[in-house]
């Protein structure tokens, strides 16, 4: 790697792979920690007539929670093998935060305005935004694929799809 790469502001890192595994393996201990409660709660014995329902989730989050464990010790201790390395550069970064906000824009969109909508208005930002299209090329795909979701889904197979909590497009036109 140049020095020129090394002083360029996408090329630092912004964490480390020992502070990720790090966060991970607390994140996943937290979550078998979760599991196993639960389970247990609902009843992880072996019963007369078999396994209580909470038997095997109740074993898969001690599982879960014994290879957090294990996988915090190690990076703790430095000892695995990628943990000196670079986790994610700011560039990589900015890549992966631009889908991912927007996806989740779209995911609270669809709660308010429904799928069509929030799908429509997802495509076309998409298309503008990041594929550098033509913005009636984007509105016209966006759309079309709107009505084509709602023929499939809402016609053929008869299955409603979410239209939207605080605003329903669909009934400015009777659907």
């Amino acid at each position: 790697m140049s020095t020129e790469d090394q002083a360029s502001p996408d090329k630092q890192a912004v964490i480390g792979n020992r502070a990720m595994e790090i966060i991970v393996a607390l994140l996943l201990l937290a979550f078998g920690a979760v599991i196993a409660w639960t389970s247990f709660k609902l009843g992880a014995k072996w019963g007369d007539d078999g396994p209580q329902a909470g038997y095997f989730p109740f074993y898969i989050g001690v599982i879960i929670a014994i290879s957090s464990v294990v996988t915090l010790v190690q990076a703790l201790r430095g000892t695995t093998g990628q943990s000196r390395g670079t986790f994610v550069e700011r560039g990589q970064l900015k890549q992966v935060l631009a889908v991912l906000i927007p996806a989740i824009v779209f995911v609270l969109a669809i709660q308010w305005f429904g799928i069509y909508l929030a799908a429509t208005v997802y495509i076309a930002v998409f298309m503008i935004w990041l594929g550098q299209y033509a913005w009636w090329k984007a509105v016209l795909l966006g759309v079309t694929v709107s009505v084509c979701v709602y023929l499939m889904f809402e016609v053929w197979f008869k299955v409603a799809l979410h239209k939207g909590s605080l605003y329903d497009p669909l009934s400015l036109i009777g659907l």
